[in-house]
């Protein structure tokens, strides 16, 4: 494990082996990070969220409580998650709606998550996009409120813009035989 001295990993915490933590981000007691992470610059790490092996979280996210990020994940930057759906300032009667990011799964840089979704193994967050809504296994989705675009390939290029998931889910490249 590799902390940059600007940030705040607080005890209690679990980091894996090999997991590298940039400036300014900040790991809360009871968080969950596994092997071989990438957290950049100012991201947080609240208690109770929980992120797989091999996740890459580009600088200036946060992963709120009620968050779970499997294996494989890449989360761009600036990416929003959300874990309550009536907030208030000034109440205190409220509670963690969850979020699950499947393996694999791509966010791209802006892309708010309003919780209580399950993005899908594979599937691709436009930049930008707002998810309100489960997000299928290989999907591809954009816009606000995000919406099917299309299909992609565990590789994370495209594989299809039907609107209906192909038999096959290899793109152009993946298909070619070795």
């Amino acid at each position: 494990m590799s902390v940059h001295p600007s940030a705040i990993v607080e005890p209690g915490s679990s980091i894996g082996a090999g997991t590298r933590i940039w400036h300014h981000s900040h790991v809360r007691t009871g968080a969950r990070i596994g092997a071989g992470c990438t957290l950049g610059k100012n991201v947080f790490v609240d208690t109770g969220a929980v992120i797989g092996d091999g996740v890459k979280v580009q600088n200036n996210v946060s992963v709120f409580s009620g968050v779970t990020i499997e294996d494989g994940v890449f989360v761009g930057p600036s990416a929003v998650f959300t874990n309550d759906l009536w907030p208030r300032a000034t109440s205190t009667d409220w509670s963690i709606t969850p979020t699950l990011v499947r393996h694999g799964a791509s966010i791209g840089a802006n892309a708010t998550i309003v919780c209580g979704v399950t993005l899908g193994a594979y599937c691709t967050i436009g930049a930008g996009s707002v998810v309100t809504a489960d997000v299928a296994a290989n999907q591809l989705v954009v816009g606000n409120p995000a919406h099917p675009s299309g299909w992609v390939c565990d590789c994370g290029r495209l594989a299809s813009r039907a609107s209906d998931r192909p038999d096959e889910l290899r793109c152009d490249r993946c298909r070619v035989p070795a």
